[in-house]
């Protein structure tokens, strides 16, 4: 039941705040993030760093497809189209404390009161370490891309 309620609330941010302009932008975000997902997310899984018990496509991945592939994508979509890329240093900064925060306090809560998320070598600053980093990253391309647009 949480599997399909992450789904249909993450449709309905996207439907929400992704505009119909704007849909090209989010979609390079979305599949940029999800590249760097995929490598990072097979690395911990395999390494048994974390574990999903309850999982879609069992016999395909060990990984979450509706976290790596799916949820934590559409997010860094937002990021990226919302960025306060003409704000001071120290708002940009919060800006991604703040969405890693999320990402993280959601998956905290999720592995304490969950069976979808398993920390096995694995502990929360890891998780707010590579979101915010891949956060970064993926808005460094996204800037990169659209750099005519930001002109």
């Amino acid at each position: 039941m949480i599997l399909y309620t992450i789904w249909f609330f993450t449709v309905g941010l996207l439907l929400t705040f992704v505009p119909k302009h704007r849909i090209r932008q989010a979609l390079l975000a979305y599949f940029f993030k999800q590249s760097m997902t995929w490598l990072f997310g097979l690395l911990v899984v395999e390494n048994r760093f974390i574990i999903y018990p309850v999982r879609l496509f069992k016999k395909v991945n060990k990984s979450s497809f509706s976290y790596e592939y799916f949820f934590y994508p559409s997010f860094c979509a937002l990021f990226n189209l919302y960025y306060p890329e003409k704000k001071p240093f120290w708002i940009r900064a919060l800006y991604n404390i703040f969405y890693t925060g999320l990402l993280t306090g959601i998956e905290v809560l999720a592995e304490k009161y969950t069976n979808l998320i398993k920390y096995v070598n694995w502990r929360w600053y890891w998780s707010f370490l590579s979101i915010g980093l891949t956060n970064y990253a993926s808005h460094l391309f996204y800037r990169w891309f659209f750099k005519e647009h930001s002109c």
